[in-house]
């Protein structure tokens, strides 16, 4: 029997995860001794011990750089902490929504997501570790809290070293460990079957199929950028619907993405996005590191925003079959996420919900029969059929409008805005920002915008005035629980439905970053470019918050 040990280690004080867990540059991970280990076991300390006996554990990771060493010990540490099985992806990797599907299936008691999703990969890179429970979706705020508490105060951590375990070769591996009266079993699944039947459950795959190697099919281009997405993209749009193996792009995993972060937007994303444009490809799509993420471009690269696609699929919810057989609960979208889905659930009389960002206030609506259809500006949409947002399915959404409808991707959305008017919205990044300037803007600014002198205030700009209706920093209170969580964002809200909308924190691995969202509503149908619409409002949040004097920055690193 192979032997357990515990092992003395001493805490971190920086090991707080956030909606998306935990993430630091890989140099982190390597070089401060036992940092893996002590969050590792600070995750497992937070179960307790009764539940995760014998429990089953899902881990999946998105290819990059760092994770199999990472898979490695987290089996040694579940194997030492009483986990009875681990079901890992081949090769480790497994996309964030299929470990979301693949914990659903199996009743597991969570799963251990080993990505940094669309952050850049390999040596100097990021690497991150997230924890979803047995809904399927991440830890609620107390659970990682708990998490956040225990690395504070570790002191050892248990781990069987003598454990090898081969994610080369597909089915169970049992290792007998002492004092333990039943084997710790390790199964090595195919990454892609359980969540394909999944999909093949919620769309009408020969519908699909006819769309796309039919006799009148369209074209269409998919881009895994080199992570996990590939495998899914190849066995499920290639092999099974019948797409051309040379439709898919970058669909092989690398530990470093091919030198660019896996972020599917038109900075990033630009293999794609110049193949669309000389008009032969009548859709395409970007997908991010865990596949959770996606971009939709139609015919010479017109770009949806994520903002609209997620209105655009709740205004044509029916298109998928899933949604005629269960009905529809509810929508939702982030509070930084222009209003477009507003206008929609209106229009349907569905029930709309403005939650903060972090798919988990969606998860919470989905387990209480409220919610069907959710997404965020940051190119996340997804459905109550696992508890993550879903690059993939968002994009099989729109392949299935496109086969109902036989509209290009530019028309179905020209025919919305004439229904609904256009949400022009725009989001403005300042990364790697002093954190302590950042801090200090932001107080400031609510101060600010907190003053009741600052309600009915006008800014002029050009030709334009907007008047300020409401200004506050938003809370969220559940529907479920009556829990409060505050300080989400400093808004502005004008009197013509205009927003700005602040924001500190984000997914990076080092520094703070800021964020400015613009969002502004036309009735008439405009074709005016996105960045020309919103110039007089993002000189109105420039000038109310100051950021470029007050961080040092004359500009954005990225603007989506």
């Amino acid at each position: 029997p192979l032997q357990v040990l515990t092992f003395p280690t001493a805490p971190y004080p920086d090991q707080r995860p956030g909606a998306s867990g935990l993430r630091k540059k890989v140099y982190v991970f390597q070089s401060k001794k036992n940092y893996l280990h002590n969050f590792i076991q600070s995750i497992f300390s937070s179960i307790d011990l009764p539940d995760r006996q014998g429990a089953t554990l899902v881990v999946g990771g998105d290819g990059r750089f760092f994770n199999r060493t990472a898979i490695g010990v987290l089996v040694q540490m579940a194997a030492a902490n009483g986990i009875g099985r681990l079901i890992i992806g081949h090769h480790g990797m497994m996309s964030t929504p299929a470990v979301s599907c693949v914990i659903r299936k199996y009743k597991a008691i969570g799963g251990i997501i080993l990505t940094a999703s669309h952050n850049p990969g390999g040596p100097n890179g990021d690497f991150g570790i997230k924890f979803n429970t047995a809904s399927g979706g991440p830890a609620r705020e107390e659970v990682t809290s708990k998490i956040y508490q225990l690395s504070r105060t570790i002191e050892e951590f248990a781990i069987c070293p003598g454990l090898r375990v081969d994610l080369k070769t597909l089915g169970k591996q049992a290792f007998d460990l002492e004092n333990k009266f039943k084997p710790f079993t390790v199964e090595i699944v195919d990454p892609v079957e359980s969540y394909a039947n999944l999909l093949r459950n919620i769309f009408d795959f020969a519908a699909l199929k006819e769309l796309l190697s039919g006799e009148n099919h369209i074209n269409i281009r998919l881009d895994a950028m080199h992570g996990v997405l590939g495998l899914y993209v190849k066995r499920i749009l290639c092999e099974e619907l019948g797409c051309p193996a040379n439709s898919a792009i970058n669909c092989v995993p690398l530990e470093d993405f091919g030198g660019q972060p896996p972020d599917p937007n038109l900075m990033y994303a630009t293999d794609l996005v110049d193949s669309m444009r000389d008009g032969q490809y009548d859709f395409g799509a970007a997908f991010d590191g865990d596949g959770d993420r996606s971009m939709i471009l139609g015919k010479h690269g017109f770009f949806v925003t994520p903002s609209d696609s997620v209105a655009v699929v709740a205004d044509n919810i029916f298109c998928i079959p899933y949604f005629q057989h269960t009905g529809v609960r509810g929508f939702a979208r982030s509070m930084p996420t222009s209003t477009a889905l507003d206008r929609v659930a209106k229009a349907t009389k569905i029930e709309l919900h403005e939650t903060p960002t972090g798919w988990r206030f969606f998860g919470n609506l989905m387990d209480a029969g409220m919610l069907s259809l959710c997404g965020e500006e940051s190119f996340a949409t997804g459905g109550d059929h696992i508890r993550e947002k879903d690059g993939l399915w968002a994009v099989l959404a729109w392949l299935s409008i496109i086969a109902t409808r036989r509209q290009s991707v530019e028309d179905i959305l020209k025919d919305h805005w004439l229904k609904y008017g256009r949400n022009y919205f725009t989001r403005y990044d300042y990364e790697n920002v002093d954190i302590d300037a950042a801090c200090d803007m932001m107080e400031d600014l609510e101060i600010l915008i907190s003053d009741k002198s600052f309600v009915k205030q006008r800014f002029a700009v050009e030709d334009k005035i907007y008047q300020v209706e409401k200004a506050d920093n938003f809370e969220y209170t559940d529907p479920l629980d009556s829990t409060i969580t505050r300080n989400q964002g400093l808004r502005i809200i004008f009197s013509d439905g205009s927003r700005i909308v602040y924001r500190l924190g984000g997914t990076g691995a080092e520094g703070a970053t800021v964020r400015i969202y613009i969002d502004s509503h036309e009735r008439k149908l405009l074709f005016e470019e996105t960045q020309v619409m919103l110039a007089p409002l993002a000189t109105i949040a420039l000038k109310i918050s100051q950021l470029h004097h007050r961080t040092g920055r004359n500009g954005p690193s990225l603007i989506t």
